[in-house]
């Protein structure tokens, strides 16, 4: 009676090979990457500019993206957002060209902004190229 399940014991060991096992650490090692605009804006920007857009005041100031006149030209979002203005930190080294891309779209279409023209490469142009296995 004791060989069956020593039997099955040693086979699902036999299978719990490093190959199969997740990475260590909690939720694995790789951090998930954000791939559409409202993944970008939720992992870089809601932090300053609150999840509503509309900005906040406290320890700094940080401006309303929500109903923001500036976003109807691409050019000075992806400006901005490629190297920062003020206390914001720039982001060409930390998001790709396809990323940034998104994120302007995103901020031009949502949040009371309602500007239809197309976000293109060239807009984005200033943006580092991140490595294609991160995106």
């Amino acid at each position: 009676m004791l060989k069956r399940p020593l039997l099955i014991a040693a086979a699902l060991c036999a299978l719990a090979t490093p190959a199969l096992a997740d990475e260590p650490g909690p939720g694995g090692s790789k951090p998930p990457v954000a791939r559409t605009g409202e993944e970008i804006y939720r992992t870089y920007c809601q932090a300053c500019h609150m999840a509503d857009a509309k900005g906040a005041v406290g320890a700094g100031s940080f401006p309303a993206l929500a109903n923001n006149p500036r976003l109807g030209t691409t050019g000075y979002a992806a400006y901005v957002i490629a190297n920062g203005r003020g206390g914001m930190p720039w982001f060409k080294d930390m998001l790709s060209k396809e990323q940034a891309q998104a994120l302007i779209g995103y901020l031009r279409t949502h949040f009371g902004n309602n500007y239809k023209e197309p976000v293109t490469a060239a807009d984005v142009e200033a943006f580092g190229q991140r490595p294609s296995s991160r995106f």
